[in-house]
């Protein structure tokens, strides 16, 4: 099942998502066989304000599990975590079935 994980920042927070990237990013490498898409969202002036990942999970609890040993949620960076569950209508340029 594909998950969408939409985080946003804790207001103020840049300089901790900042020094947190580099395992956050080695999570994501030691992750990348469920996720199709991981990156920051962006504020007004191009600068990271939270997170979206799309990662095939088998159930919620795994995604809920993911998402909570991520390390930017470790160090509290989220001021929020929205997991919803996704159905592919749409994929690589084409339809899905």
């Amino acid at each position: 099942m594909l998950f969408a994980i939409t985080c946003t920042d804790r207001p103020g927070a840049l300089e901790l998502r900042k020094a947190t990237r580099a395992q956050h990013l080695a999570f994501l490498e030691a992750h990348k066989d469920g996720i199709l898409f991981a990156g920051p969202q962006l504020d007004a002036n191009s600068a990271p304000c939270g997170s979206l990942v799309l990662l095939e999970a088998p159930d919620r609890a795994t995604a809920e599990g993911f998402a909570a040993a991520d390390p930017y949620a470790k160090v509290n960076l989220f001021e929020s975590v929205i997991i919803r569950p996704l159905r592919t209508v749409f994929r690589d340029g084409q339809m899905a079935e």
